[in-house]
């Protein structure tokens, strides 16, 4: 999905103007824009800070840049001294959420959840301040529920209202199965909000439904339902999908910082300006003049993309992890050398020779035979600098330097006993 722009927004007082405009700016949706205007007049007049709401959901042990962008809303909430309520969806997982899925979801187990969620605090805490963060798990309030409360909870919704969700109403259409439990995850989420008392929730575009749900059930309540903000979903490598673990176009936040800025090195010319304003947090403003630039042929599309994974690194593995990625990917691609440090891996050989296929997986270069026959087929694989052609090929005993791919090296020391 395409970055937005800045909103046009409503008229704030001269005091909230930065405000304002720093927290809407890239904003998709803001609802009821005028009502949170109002409460961010409030705030500002009765000395308190919003409770601003994010659900976390730890269906997979890590964070990657396309979760940031929300992150990276939430540290300008911060930044004025607002208060981050972070809920971590321990229970929820176990229901599993339904958003964007085309079949039923697969709940994770409690030990799983637990998991996932304390990788997802670390992670999350690269970039939040956690002096202005506040953690809960909504097993806290949701573990305990009776019955007779599940079902009152179950009472605000109508079967009809869920139907109007996107991908409940295609699976519907289409005669696909649609579970009873998945109709509880919206209307636990938003009894999270209830729980927490929160002014504004966030979320990617895609939990729009969710978000609304939550201030409906908080109005039931007798509450003043919360605010709603969601934010672009950031495209993958691929510049197709969003981006994901699962789909393989993803940049994780705590991967090796040669593999961060060597993947972000890789996304499409189109997707710089998204990079720039959703992972990196650029106003329009301020990457408008390098994308003209760009366009005009006089800045390399290469260059600006140096700029991206460079500061990704940067802001994940600190300025001299970014320096040294950077300079190991120039010495690898642009000056076509190997890197100074490659790691090196010993294998005893059986026979005279080893297949090469065999050496990949044993080495860690493929996860399996399958694997190493497509990298050779595909022409992805060279040793000792020459391109492997046949998937027959084999290494004989002695020290081979191996690449997979465009970042991957291995000098590989082939032994014909066991390894030294």
């Amino acid at each position: 999905m395409a970055s937005q722009p800045d909103r046009p927004g409503a008229s704030p007082p001269e005091a909230l103007q930065a405000e304002w405009e720093t927290l809407t700016s890239g904003v998709v949706d803001l609802l009821p824009e005028a009502e949170f205007l109002e409460r961010l007049i409030e705030a500002r007049r009765q000395g308190r800070p919003l409770r601003v709401k994010l659900g976390l959901d730890p269906s997979a042990p890590d964070l990657h840049v396309g979760h940031t962008v929300v992150i990276n809303k939430l540290v300008q909430f911060q930044s004025f001294g607002h208060q981050v309520v972070v809920i971590v969806g321990d229970f929820t997982a176990r229901i599993g959420d339904p958003t964007g899925k085309s079949e039923t979801r697969r709940a994770l187990s409690l030990e799983e959840t637990r998991a996932n969620a304390q990788t997802y605090l670390d992670q999350i805490f690269l970039i939040l301040d956690r002096s202005r963060t506040e953690v809960l798990r909504n097993s806290e309030w949701l573990e305990p529920m009776k019955m007779n409360e599940v079902i009152s909870l179950a009472s605000k919704y109508t079967v009809a209202r869920m139907l109007e969700r996107e991908d409940f109403a295609q699976r519907f259409r289409s005669g696909r199965p649609i579970h009873i439990h998945e109709f509880l995850y919206p209307l636990v989420q938003g009894y999270d909000s209830i729980m927490v008392r929160a002014d504004v929730e966030l979320g990617g575009t895609d939990q729009k439904f969710n978000l609304l749900v939550g201030r409906d059930l908080m109005a039931e309540a007798g509450l003043r339902g919360q605010c709603i903000m969601t934010t672009p979903l950031l495209v993958g490598l691929d510049g197709v999908q969003k981006m994901s673990k699962s789909l393989g176009n993803a940049i994780g936040l705590t991967e090796p910082p040669a593999e961060i800025y060597g993947k972000a090195m890789s996304i499409p010319d189109s997707m710089m300006r998204d990079y720039l304003l959703l992972a990196l947090g650029y106003r329009p403003g301020e990457v408008e003049p390098s994308l003209a630039a760009v366009a005009a042929g006089e800045l390399h599309p290469r260059d600006l993309k140096a700029r991206i994974a460079r500061e990704l690194v940067e802001r994940y593995h600190g300025e001299e992890a970014a320096r040294a990625a950077e300079a190991r990917f120039d010495t690898i691609h642009r000056r076509r050398e190997v890197p100074e440090a490659v790691e090196e891996t010993v294998i005893p050989a059986s026979g005279p020779s080893m297949p090469l296929v065999e050496v990949l997986v044993r080495s860690g270069m493929a996860a399996s035979k399958g694997q190493a026959r497509r990298l050779i087929r595909q022409g992805g694989v060279t040793v000792n600098q020459t391109r492997a052609a046949s998937e027959e090929a084999e290494l004989g005993p002695g020290v081979h330097l191996v690449k997979v791919g465009k970042r991957h090296f291995q000098r590989i020391r082939l032994t014909s006993g066991a390894p030294d």
